[in-house]
């Protein structure tokens, strides 16, 4: 079925209500396990039907938030939801009580009872109001961030499309684009402190309703990592800051000799080429087709799988006003149909969506043709980024479909991206740490510790003439600190093993992906550190993972850029 074909209607929340609250009631007087299961696998058909009507409303809104049809959806959904969720955790309380377990277990799989189990510490009835009033504050936020539009080069422009403009050969041209986004992030300053604001509190007042000391221990909950601790998260960031800022440090000042700026500021950080960064040859109509192209030449699996996404009209990736900013993948479980949103905007950012959310989207496709409960369909978050990440690195013979002569450049500037990302996704993390340790901070202290950590993690950035980001409120544009707290570490983590991957395709392109495919088709079967055990992968948490991949990638990249010096 094509997307478009999709019917949308809202659920009856209160009668879903009363059906989980049966299967609940039936669940704890079943007289064994098969009986107990029979009422699982009706519990699962509701609560994929839900969520299917809930993506749907999501995706449409995000395509267009002026929309005020689906814009009264998304807010009913998250007002409801909390409550609804709630009565779904009912049904997983009596599936932990059973007398059966055990052969439930055997049935369902252990990981599915501890995935419960971390689902069930991080709700509670006493917090469903201020749950909604979270949902309802990060629609807020996005609302306000897609309502951007920003006077440029003679035209209103929204946050990704002026990407194109802080990549462009001339610095001057860059330097402005800076200047104009970050005006408009201080024009509305009031507002971002003031949201921000009331999330930390809300999220706090969350805690310690559940009795813990503050947000982190529950965010680490709603994020269900399991498998490991606060503390391997704490000393994965050291690492980064002892063994990879270092390498990183140099590496920067291979690009900034590449491109020939003497005095390099925050707005030539992205700028990776004399005449220019690489961009897509083509029309974005050619990109995805080009993009059809490659996953039918990469295997039969991603074949079959891009064609279902084409024929189904699973894409909506043209940037235009009133479309949320950023992109996702999301899945429509009734349809067992992945769907990419994105924002095309003329940059290789464009390819890295062809790459990266159809890595999510493959991983999906191949967990919705297996038999699994919802809960095992997908990995944790961190182990979902891997097969988005490392596909952007496993498609690298197909690149040229995009930038022909330009591919070398291409993989050396993404490369480096890659590198470069850990320093600031990790900084992104422990930013929040101490938001969440602190509740009562300032906006002015909040800044203030951005700054501090932008001077530890990426001590190489000079942000003079730029008064937003001089102030330290560059992260107001990360929308994960707002919508979805302690997520972006896992984009680290991910990263750390997509480089692995990276380095094995170096040594053995059919073995990596045999090894990818392998990892894909697990599903949520595994955990973080089972996933990558599998996949023959270092820990990341292990010392000395970070240094050694650090000297791999960056002796590989030093190498990429004396070739091309050398043309």
């Amino acid at each position: 079925m094509k997307f478009e074909q999709m019917q949308y209607a809202r659920p009856d929340f209160d009668a879903a209500r009363e059906t989980f609250a049966s299967l609940r009631a039936r669940i704890a007087a079943a007289p064994d396990a098969q009986a107990q299961l029979e009422a699982f696998r009706e519990f699962e058909t509701l609560s994929r039907h839900i969520s299917t009507m809930s993506t749907l409303a999501e995706i449409r809104h995000t395509v267009d938030t002026r929309d005020a049809f689906y814009e009264a959806e998304r807010e009913f959904f998250d007002a409801n939801s909390p409550a609804l969720g709630e009565a779904q955790l009912d049904v997983y309380r009596a599936l932990l009580a059973s007398p059966f377990r055990t052969q439930l277990e055997q049935a369902l799989g252990r990981l599915t009872f501890e995935k419960m189990e971390v689902d069930v510490k991080s709700s509670d009835p006493a917090i469903l109001e201020l749950m909604a009033e979270e949902n309802a504050l990060t629609t807020a936020y996005e609302k306000l961030y897609a309502s951007a539009l920003i006077e440029f080069d003679g035209r209103k422009n929204t946050v990704s499309q002026m990407s194109l403009y802080k990549q462009n050969p001339d610095r001057a041209v860059r330097k402005a684009a800076y200047e104009a986004e970050g005006a408009w992030f201080d024009a509305h300053r009031a507002e971002l402190d003031e949201l921000y604001d009331k999330l930390v509190k809300n999220r706090t007042a969350q805690a310690r309703k559940l009795g813990y000391e503050n947000f982190i221990p529950l965010g680490a909950i709603r994020m269900r990592r399991i498998g490991y601790t606060l503390e391997d998260m704490a000393a994965y960031r050291a690492q980064i800051k002892k063994d990879f800022v270092p390498v990183v440090a140099e590496l920067k000042k291979l690009q900034y000799a590449r491109t020939g700026v003497a005095d390099p500021k925050f707005y030539d950080d992205a700028f990776c080429f004399a005449d220019g960064n690489p961009a897509p040859h083509g029309t974005p109509e050619e990109i995805l087709a080009a993009g059809r192209e490659m996953y039918h030449a990469l295997s039969p699996e991603t074949a079959e799988f891009i064609d279902e996404m084409f024929d189904g009209g699973l894409f909506d990736v043209l940037s235009k006003e009133g479309k949320a900013p950023g992109g996702y993948c999301t899945y429509l479980a009734d349809y067992k149909a992945p769907f990419i949103f994105s924002n095309f905007n003329g940059t290789s950012d464009d390819v890295d969506v062809l790459t990266h959310e159809a890595g999510h989207a493959f991983a999906a496709w191949v967990a919705a043709r297996k038999d699994l409960p919802m809960i095992l369909e997908e990995p944790g978050m961190e182990s979902c980024e891997i097969h988005s990440m490392s596909m952007e690195f496993l498609t690298a013979e197909h690149h040229e479909k995009f930038f022909g002569t330009d591919t070398p450049r291409y993989e050396l500037a993404h490369a480096e991206d890659a590198m470069y990302f850990l320093p600031y996704g990790t900084m992104v993390d422990e930013f929040q740490h101490i938001m969440y340790a602190e509740p009562d901070l300032t906006p002015g202290e909040r800044n203030a510790v951005w700054a501090k950590l932008e001077s530890e993690y990426r001590p190489w950035l000079d942000f003079a003439g730029l008064p937003f980001y001089g102030r330290g409120a560059g992260w107001q544009r990360q929308l994960h600190i707002y919508e979805v707290p302690f997520y972006y570490i896992d984009y680290c983590l991910a990263q750390t093993v997509a480089l692995q991957f990276f380095t094995a395709f170096l040594h053995d392109k059919k073995d990596a992906w045999r090894r990818y495919l392998a990892l894909v088709g697990e599903a949520g079967g595994k955990t973080y550190p089972g996933l990558v055990a599998a996949a023959g992968l270092d820990s990341p948490f292990a010392p000395g993972t970070l240094a050694k991949l650090g000297k791999e990638v960056g002796a590989w990249i030093a190498a990429q850029d004396a070739a091309l010096n050398a043309r």
